[in-house]
């Protein structure tokens, strides 16, 4: 019966490509309605899992090139971009934390400042996630956590509303600070690049705060419904834990990381000099090998999510294949009729176009073809409203909630196995919706007079 019902879901998926392909024919050139008959048969895969996550993540190195769409010397190297040996060294870490139960004493910890309540642990884990993820990247804090939210609780469906409310914690609080998460630096580099006015630090927390204070108090209530009657017995009773030797050593690691990645983005700030932080990630994470101070071995990395760094490659060369096209510039060209919009309506509009065009790829990629996009149209308005419809495009590229592939969040949780990308889909939906109206209704209301 499941044979049978992955090889239906395998045929409405190559159905759907080829609708997206007529339907995209007379407006766009051959090999770009190819391209994109082709995102939407994997995004269809992805999202229906008629195939293993890590299979459809590949299939763009055997497509892109056999469509025409791109050469295979050009699929081949985004799955190997430098990003993903940031995951790699996460991983490793979480594997550590894991293994040593390290996370029974992070949870002990994180719920003790809040309700033990189903609705509780999901605003902990969400608002932890948010503040964390301000001043570290929103990558590495949903890496630390994700062990924590799973093992809160062996109800599968607990499980699942935790490890959203992590990953969405992380999103949401990741725009907070300009280093929270990568699609805000490339802004600021675009806006100092181009000689435009860019944000102080300082300026940048306050006008981003009412976006996060009412996603975070919104976001976690909407997973916490339909949830009331689920029993939270066994993590009220397991409130208390108490460190071993080795779980202090661990802990004393994952703090030195803490204090060394604070330092480091400090650093950057103020004298213009630091470390990769893919680097940094990846040496602590090769760390937990060593003798006498690691905790794993080879054996241990058979866990590993490697279908994930599949799936990033697979976003990489979607947003490869988007610029090699032309396909980037001539929607920038059909999207012109933006420029003539009110201004709040310009807002949603963007907002929307990226928060949705940024599940099928990295919110890194699409934000770095987004903002030459819509600064086509921002140069034609008055600087300040030029500059909060990029924020507004940046911004809406973290705020993606329904697929794995649009954010490094939803793929980190999405590596545990336990959430259906379906289930991630029809959730991160509405979040998606939540997020756009009030991003477009802060930057319309608020942020004018905050400039």
């Amino acid at each position: 019966m499941s044979i049978l019902y992955d090889f239906k879901g395998i045929i409405i998926a190559l159905v759907i490509g080829a609708i997206f392909i007529l339907l995209s024919w007379s407006f766009f050139t051959s090999t770009q309605s190819l391209l994109i008959g082709l995102v939407a048969l994997l995004v269809t895969l992805w999202t229906n899992e008629s195939l293993p996550l890590g299979v459809v993540s590949l299939l763009p190195i055997i497509l892109f090139p056999s469509f025409g769409v791109l050469e295979l010397s050009a699929v081949t190297p985004n799955y190997s971009k430098s990003i993903i040996f940031l995951f790699l060294g996460g991983f490793m870490l979480a594997l550590a934390i894991e293994k040593v139960n390290l996370h029974v004493y992070f949870s002990s910890k994180l719920l003790s400042f809040f309700p033990k309540t189903v609705r509780g642990i999901i605003y902990a884990l969400a608002i932890t996630s948010a503040l964390l993820s301000s001043i570290l990247t929103n990558t590495t804090i949903t890496l630390m956590l994700m062990p924590i939210a799973l093992y809160l609780s062996t109800n599968l469906k607990l499980k699942i509303r935790f490890l959203l409310a992590t990953a969405y914690g992380a999103s949401i609080g990741g725009i907070i600070t300009p280093i929270g998460t990568a699609p805000n630096l490339i802004l600021l580099g675009f806006l100092e690049e181009n000689k435009l006015p860019v944000l102080a630090f300082g300026e940048w927390i306050y006008m981003m705060l009412p976006i996060v204070v009412l996603m975070l108090l919104i976001i976690p209530w909407l997973l916490s419904l339909g949830l009331e009657h689920e029993s939270v017995e066994e993590i009220a009773e397991d409130s208390v834990a108490v460190l071993d030797m080795t779980q202090k050593r661990l802990y004393g690691i994952v703090v030195v990381l803490a204090l060394v990645l604070i330092g480091n983005t400090f650093s950057k700030q103020i004298l213009d000099v630091s470390f990769d932080e893919k680097m940094l990630l990846l040496g602590f994470g090769l760390l937990m090998f060593f003798p006498k101070i690691g905790f794993l071995t080879w054996e241990d990395t058979r866990s590993m999510p490697y279908e994930i760094i599949m799936l990033f490659g697979a976003g990489f060369s979607i947003a490869t294949a988007f610029t090699t096209t032309g396909l980037a510039a001539d929607i920038a060209t059909k999207l012109s009729f933006i420029s003539s919009m009110p201004l709040f309506w310009m807002f949603i509009l963007v907002a929307f176009f990226v928060a949705f065009s940024t599940e099928v790829t990295s919110n890194t990629a699409l934000t770095s073809i987004a903002i030459p996009i819509f600064y086509e149209f921002a140069k034609d308005m008055p600087p300040s409203e030029g500059t909060l419809l990029l924020m507004t495009a940046t911004i809406a590229a973290s705020y993606a909630f329904m697929l794995p592939i649009a954010t490094p969040p939803n793929a980190i949780v999405m590596s545990s196995r336990v959430i259906p990308i379906a289930e991630m889909a029809r959730i991160g939906f509405k979040v998606n919706v939540i997020g756009i109206i009030i991003l477009s209704s802060v930057a319309y209301f608020l942020w004018g007079s905050m400039l």
